[in-house]
């Protein structure tokens, strides 16, 4: 398989779950709609936009939710995802579509685009420390956001807290949060997806 990702980007949350799955994913950067053999992205993914994953039989999945728990469910054994029929699958499911609507979407696009209008990115800006509360409630007193160990969940989570803290939100605001956000910092798998991908935007910016 093929994960299409970009440096820091939200495909950061699929580059860390194929690290924690143990799973032979190779990682391809795109750039500026260009994959890394120079190739047309658009041909990869319709919308242009990452993380798509390219499956052994040529398929794309390309979708946070979708590609996170394929990778999840390709081994089962990792823990990223609980098993389906479960109640806490369906947790996840709820979980992972409330940070992809709510947080990434409402929140962390429309401060990011280069086409939303300023007044739209003014409006997003002011949801960052309401929309940080909210998960910090959500989160309570546990470690990780779906049952008791490192989910698909907390590899999004994480990338979408790495995001506020460039905006210079202050995590110490909730100190669940902020403690949560330290301790997944030094998870071996994020260690190194994070360094690779450091790495490539230390390449482009050279």
């Amino acid at each position: 398989m093929e994960l299409f990702a970009s440096p820091m980007a939200c495909s950061l949350a699929s580059h860390i779950a194929v690290i924690e799955a143990g799973l032979p994913v190779k990682i391809r950067f795109v750039e500026n709609k260009k994959t890394d053999d120079g190739g047309d992205f658009f041909a990869v993914s319709p919308y242009g936009y990452v993380p798509a994953l390219r499956l052994d039989d040529g398929r794309i999945l390309n979708e946070g939710a979708s590609v996170l728990q394929y990778l999840a469910d390709r081994n089962p054994d990792a823990g990223l995802a609980p098993a389906w029929g479960s109640e806490e699958r369906y947790q996840l499911i709820d979980t992972l579509h409330y940070l992809g609507t709510e947080v990434h979407k409402r929140v962390f696009y429309n401060i990011f685009s280069t086409t939303v209008p300023a007044e739209a990115k003014a409006a997003a800006k002011a949801e960052i420390d309401p929309t940080l509360a909210a998960i910090a409630r959500r989160l309570g007193d546990r470690e990780t956001l779906v049952g008791d160990g490192f989910t698909v969940a907390d590899a999004y989570l994480l990338t979408l807290l790495n995001w506020a803290v460039f905006l210079k939100a202050d995590l110490g605001k909730w100190p669940n949060l902020q403690a949560y956000h330290r301790r997944h910092l030094q998870r071996p798998s994020v260690v190194r997806a994070m360094g690779v991908e450091m790495e490539e935007r230390k390449r482009r910016a050279a």
